[in-house]
């Protein structure tokens, strides 16, 4: 099969295209044939060498595709069965090896293309909208980099919770994205500075959320963006880690709460992940969701899909075509 191996840490160049043995599946695992595979910023994190993983390893763990061959014991599977997941790496392959705890059936009306483009983010936007802060009518949030690939789905999912959104983006057609998503108002973070813009937008109340995905960049405005006890979700680092930080200010900025949620966390049980799953595959059966989704790259194109992410220029969704 070919599979894109990274056998040194570090930049998009590490990314090579190999032939390598197709894998055979053990007990409790399934051999997937891979039609799409997601690609996320975890998967720069592992090739940088910020995460571990043992060296050589297939980056990617995120995808869909149909079951080929079935290991010991697996009886909620079928061969041909269009399945997704996310978790274990290995979906920058013509073939992976994915437990079968983590996978999920796709249900008809949701493509293949779009069950991989939704499995990381929009599991991601579900939690975080749905768990990590139960937004109902009345409340008032802020979403980060509201057209990317988690803030365009999590604007969606908190307009349609009837939450009030503001959303922040860093052009003009990213803006228009952001709206086309429900955001209700827009900063155009490059031109202002936008705990400024929230505290004139909502009268100096501040907000019962942030969502921030940013990191770095972000993290001291979006405390300041907040209301007392209000809570800033951090859950991404797109910009770089946040520096070391002293609890104690919380209390002097009003009691805040700060997390850091990882989809992990929330998927602990098989009934947490089809709970999950289930919901976003209904939600975009039913239009309540829409997918933004680039032009896929081909599997010898991965290195570009790498750089393209990281130059944050990108919209919505980075995929790689792997098979039909």
């Amino acid at each position: 099969m070919r599979a894109v191996q990274v056998r040194s840490t570090g930049g998009p160049e590490v990314l090579e295209l190999r032939t390598l043995p197709d894998p055979v599946p053990q007990a409790g695992e399934v051999l997937v044939r891979v039609h799409t595979s997601g690609v996320n910023f975890i998967d720069v994190y592992y090739r940088e060498g910020k995460y571990h993983a043992p060296l050589p390893f297939i980056p990617g763990g995120e995808g869909s595709g149909y079951v080929e061959t079935l290991g010991e014991g697996i009886t909620d599977f079928s061969v041909g069965d269009p399945v997704a997941w996310w978790g274990p790496l290995g979906s920058y392959a013509e073939k992976a090896i994915v437990p079968a705890k983590t996978l999920v059936r796709v249900p008809q009306g949701v493509d293949l293309q779009s069950a991989a483009a939704l499995m990381v983010q929009g599991a991601t936007a579900y939690y975080l909208s749905h768990l990590t802060f139960e937004l109902k009518v009345g409340n008032t949030v802020l979403v980060h980099a509201a057209a990317g690939g988690v803030g365009y789905l999590l604007t969606q999912m908190a307009k349609g919770a009837g939450a009030t959104v503001i959303a922040t983006a860093s052009n003009p057609k990213k803006a228009e994205l952001a709206r086309e998503a429900g955001a209700d108002e827009i900063i155009l973070y490059s031109q202002t500075k936008f705990d400024e813009e929230v505290k004139r937008i909502t009268n100096g109340i501040g907000l019962d959320v942030v969502y921030d995905g940013v990191g770095q960049a972000t993290f001291e405005q979006s405390l300041r963006c907040l209301r007392p006890r209000g809570l800033l979700a951090l859950y991404g680092a797109a910009s770089g880690p946040v520096p070391p930080f002293d609890l104690a200010r919380l209390s002097t900025m009003g009691s805040l709460y700060v997390t850091r949620p990882i989809s992990l966390d929330y998927v602990r049980t098989r009934t947490e992940l089809t709970s999950i799953t289930d919901a976003i595959f209904t939600m975009y059966k039913t239009d309540e969701l829409k997918l933004l989704v680039n032009p896929p790259y081909a599997l010898k194109d991965v290195a570009k899909a790498h750089r393209d992410l990281e130059g944050r220029g990108t919209t919505g969704k980075l995929v790689l075509s792997i098979s039909n």
